[in-house]
């Protein structure tokens, strides 16, 4: 079986085995911890529009989830069918963010791409943020200022409570010589935001809005 979880619905594999843990703690009713229990089983295998036989194998162990030592076991077989980040080059790079001067890919092994749904890189000396991921297949850049603001808020790209900065992104204006800037509150740290997606509808719409 090839792989066939996306980055963001591993994570959301994961969001619910944490949950079924804390109901078997919490719920005393048996029915109604059956019924939680069908409802995650749902959950995930809703994230896939074909589920083959092998395909159900493999997540409906999730409903017998107890404990951590469970979803631990649970969550590296499942691991094994996660599709990798595909890995920008520095060519691909250069072209998607052609102003970008000087830009340094980090290095990254199969284990680190099996945590991105997108590739932030910061830029400490010039206060700047590089975004990069794919639309419907394609790589795109986004180019930003970004200014830490030293508390937390609501990230844009993950929609969770984290240590958020400034991401402020320019474009060029309807008329010559000018610009617009659009603003937006991000995840100080790219890796724990990829962490929180559960889902690729947020991102994607924030590198649209970008993009516009």
């Amino acid at each position: 079986m090839q792989p066939f979880i996306r980055v963001d619905q591993f994570h959301y594999i994961k969001d619910c085995t944490q949950k079924l843990i804390h109901a078997h703690a919490s719920i005393n009713d048996r029915d109604v911890l059956e019924a939680y229990k069908s409802l995650n089983l749902e959950k995930v295998t809703n994230l896939f529009v074909e589920m083959e036989i092998e395909k159900k194998m493999l997540l409906h162990p999730i409903i017998d989830i107890e404990n951590k030592e469970q979803a631990e076991e649970f969550l590296n077989k499942v691991k094994h069918y996660v599709i990798p980040f595909k890995e920008v080059t520095l060519q691909t790079a250069k072209k998607i963010l052609p102003k970008v001067k000087k830009l340094k890919l980090p290095s990254l092994d199969h284990a680190d791409l099996l945590e991105l749904s997108y590739l932030g890189i910061d830029d400490q000396g010039s206060q700047k943020k590089y975004l990069i991921a794919y639309l419907d297949g394609k790589p795109i850049g986004v180019p930003g200022q970004f200014n830490p603001i030293n508390k937390k808020g609501i990230c844009s790209v993950c929609n969770k409570l984290e240590e958020v900065g400034l991401f402020l992104t320019e474009k060029k204006g309807t008329i010559q010589g000018t610009f617009t800037k659009k603003g937006n509150y991000i995840c100080q740290n790219s890796h724990k935001c990829n962490q929180n997606l559960t889902s690729l509808e947020k991102l994607n719409d924030f590198l649209l809005l970008c993009l516009k």
